[in-house]
């Protein structure tokens, strides 16, 4: 699993990014988010699976918060 930060969250579109560093930002979909809270905050580190998404775009897909 690849890890990073959230960079931004749009509660309203259900829309964000994750900074990975190096790797760059990924996108996802609150529909991503593990546990099925469809809402995670931005800063918080965390682990995803990155997968072919819509649009022909990688996506991040399984974003879980690091404990």
């Amino acid at each position: 699993m690849a890890r990073g930060v959230v960079a931004t969250f749009d509660d309203d579109g259900g829309w964000g990014t994750i900074d990975t560093g190096e790797a760059g930002v990924v996108a996802f979909h609150c529909t991503a988010v593990a546990g099925g809270s469809r809402h995670v905050d931005v800063g918080v580190p965390v682990v995803f699976q990155v997968v072919p998404g819509r649009s022909g775009r990688w996506e991040a897909a399984r974003v879980e918060p690091v404990v």
